[in-house]
C-alpha cells in the first residue's frame, strides 16, 4: 500500500485528492496548521474524514516539516498548502510569500535531509504567466507574475527545478489553470457568482457586485485536475506540466452561464464596482495543455459551461438541465 502525504488536505484540491488517492488504494495522511482548530468540512462532506490520518504542521517551520515527514513516512507528497487568494496577496504579501515559497523550501530541504526516495508534487499556478498576449502558454512560456501570489508561486517553481537538478529530488510542478468545484469557498469569485445566482433564483433581492468582469480565464473541473497531479508522480522522470482545458472565456461568460442555469438574465442582477478592482490584474490568459495529453494521457473532460452547471446542480439539486 502506497502512502501519500497531502500538505493542505482541508482545501478544495487537498480534499478531492485525498478522495482520489483513497479510491486508488493509498493510505492517506494530511496536514493542517492546527488540526484541532481546522475546518474539516470538505473531508466530512466527501465522507472520508475517518479514512485519513491528520497531523498538525507549520510549513514555515523546518523542524515541524521534517518531524511530520519522518512520522508519516510517505512515498508521495502533494504540496497544496499556502495562501491561495490572489486578491488577499496584495494585502498580505509577506504572509503569502512565506506560506508558499518559504514553506516549499522547508519541504524540499526536509526531503533532502531525510535521504528517502520521496516523490513530490509542487502546486504551481497559471498566474505566474501574467498576460500571455493572446498566445497559449505552455511549459516553455516565460513567467511574468503580476501579483504577490504569482511571485511566490514562481519562486516555488524555480526552487523545485533547482532541487531536482542539484540533488536529484523527484519533484514535478503542475502549472494549473483555474479549476473549480462545489468545495470552493465563497471568497473565490466563481463560487460567489454561483451562490448569488442560486439565492436570487430562490427569491433573494440582493445584487451581485463584482470587480473586473472582462478578465478571461480557462476554467476546468477540479476533480479531474487532481488526477493530473497523481499522474505526474507516476512517471519515470519528474517534469513540469500545464494543466488546463485549452478554452478561454470571460468572467462575463461565466456569469451569464450561471444565471442562465437558474433561468435568469444576469444583466438584471449584477453590477460592477471599481472599488473591487485589483492593483494589477491579468486581463487574458490562454493555455496549451498538449504536453499533458501527450505524456500523461490527461485531457480535460469538462469545460466552463459544464463546470457552471455542476456547481449550480450541487447547490440546487439534480433539476438543473444539461447545457
Amino acid at each position: 500500500m502506497k502512502k501519500a502525504l497531502i500538505i493542505g488536505i482541508t482545501g478544495q484540491d487537498g480534499s478531492l485528492l485525498a478522495e482520489f488517492l483513497l479510491n486508488k488504494g493509498y493510505r492517506v495522511a494530511g496536514t493542517s496548521r492546527d488540526v484541532q482548530a481546522a475546518r474539516l468540512d470538505n473531508l466530512k462532506r466527501l465522507g472520508i474524514l475517518d479514512q485519513t490520518d491528520l497531523y498538525s504542521m507549520a510549513p514555515g517551520d523546518f523542524r515541524s516539516v521534517l518531524q511530520i515527514l519522518l512520522k508519516a513516512e510517505p512515498d508521495e507528497i502533494y504540496n497544496l498548502a499556502g495562501q491561495s487568494s490572489v486578491e488577499l496577496s496584495f494585502a498580505q504579501p509577506v504572509e503569502t510569500f512565506e506560506s508558499i515559497s518559504v514553506a516549499n523550501v522547508n519541504l524540499l530541504e526536509s526531503i533532502r535531509f531525510s535521504s528517502k526516495r520521496i516523490r513530490l508534487y509542487n502546486a504551481c499556478s497559471s498566474e505566474c504567466f501574467g498576460n500571455t498576449g493572446g498566445e497559449p502558454a505552455d511549459e516553455t512560456t516565460p513567467f511574468r507574475p503580476r501579483s504577490p501570489y504569482a511571485v511566490a508561486k514562481a519562486a516555488a517553481f524555480w526552487q523545485a527545478a533547482n532541487y531536482r537538478e542539484a540533488y536529484g529530488i523527484f519533484v514535478s510542478s503542475g502549472i494549473l489553470f483555474n479549476h473549480e468545484s462545489a468545495l470552493r469557498p465563497e471568497r473565490f469569485v466563481t463560487q460567489k457568482i454561483i451562490a448569488s445566482a442560486c439565492r436570487i433564483a430562490s427569491g433573494s433581492r440582493e445584487t451581485l457586485t463584482l470587480g473586473n468582469m472582462n478578465i478571461r480565464r480557462d476554467w476546468g473541473w477540479a476533480p479531474e485536475y487532481v488526477d493530473a497531479m497523481w499522474r505526474m508522480l507516476q512517471q519515470d522522470q519528474p517534469d513540469d506540466y500545464v494543466i488546463a482545458t485549452g478554452e478561454t472565456h470571460s468572467l462575463t461568460d461565466f456569469i451569464a452561464a450561471a444565471f442562465e442555469a437558474v433561468g435568469l438574465n444576469w444583466k438584471d442582477h449584477v453590477r460592477q464596482d471599481s472599488a473591487l478592482l485589483r492593483p494589477s490584474d491579468i486581463e487574458s490568459i490562454q493555455a496549451d495543455p498538449s504536453k499533458a495529453a501527450a505524456k500523461l494521457g490527461w485531457r480535460a473532460g469538462h469545460h466552463m459551461k459544464d463546470v457552471v452547471r455542476m456547481m449550480v446542480q450541487t447547490r440546487r439539486g439534480p433539476s438543473v438541465p444539461e447545457s
